[in-house]
């Protein structure tokens, strides 16, 4: 059995929480990387690390750009300082211009802007890896990132135009592989492109997959659907995949 880790999932979002870590487990899953959302979530991964013991959880706190219009921006701030300690990585952070509210220059973009800076600036000062969430803004979010003098990054299920995704490697950061990749033109060709040493595995749990053989609702032990996928689209075997981007996972979060 090759044993993997999950470097991105909503855990607090998964409705049968237990259940789902104990099939990872089962299936060969050595971790999770539970990714916060917002301020709420990120206080959920608090106590689901404290409740679930027996499996080995570890948190990246974060505010997604989907929830910085109605996140609490003080105690949001306030929390990332507070518990900085507690998560290996800051994330979910980034920009999304495919919301209604960010797809022209204004507020809603702007307000984006400024959150995930501050995010990015957290991480400098903390030294902690971040994982960047780029939809519609790849450009925006790699320049931002960038100018910011961020070094050590994961651009999270990375889909979009293959130039920033070239400069994006050239400048040292990663990308993952969910398992869209089954299916996902765009995803599959930045994984052709990726060097392996570039690439994490993740879930994105519990997000829903649509693949020809029908959708499914994500769980962490799905992290194998994307190994295969991964290892197809690679055209080398599962055991030396899993290997690898396991060891590529525990150097760039420095998990112990």
């Amino acid at each position: 059995m090759n044993t993997i880790i999950d470097t991105h999932a909503h855990l607090e979002e998964i409705e049968d929480l237990g259940s789902a870590l104990a099939s990872a487990k089962t299936a060969g899953v050595e971790a999770v990387i539970a990714a916060g959302s917002s301020y709420e979530s990120n206080k959920q991964l608090l106590e689901i690390c404290k409740q679930y013991k027996n499996f080995k959880i570890y948190t990246a706190f974060g505010i997604h750009p989907g929830e910085v219009e109605t996140c609490r921006v003080p105690e949001a701030v306030e929390f990332l300082e507070k518990h900085i300690k507690d998560a290996i990585a800051i994330g979910e952070i980034g920009l999304d211009y495919w919301y209604k509210q960010a797809r022209k220059d204004g507020p809603g973009r702007n307000l984006q802007n400024e959150f995930f800076k501050k995010q990015l600036e957290l991480s400098i000062k903390h030294n902690k890896p971040v994982v960047i969430h780029s939809r519609g803004a790849w450009r925006a979010c790699l320049d931002m990132t960038l100018e910011t003098g961020v070094k050590k990054g994961i651009f999270h299920w990375y889909s979009g135009p293959e130039d920033v995704l070239k400069d994006l490697l050239d400048a040292g950061f990663f990308i993952s592989a969910t398992p869209s990749c089954e299916y996902s033109k765009e995803h599959i060709r930045a994984i052709e492109i990726a060097p392996l040493e570039k690439i994490l595995l993740e879930t994105d749990s519990p997000v829903t997959y649509k693949p020809e053989s029908g959708s499914y609702k994500s769980e962490p032990g799905d992290v194998y659907r994307t190994l295969k996928a991964v290892a197809r689209i690679k055209n080398m075997d599962e055991e030396t995949l899993a290997q690898k981007t396991t060891e590529t996972a525990i150097k760039f979060f420095g998990l112990k």
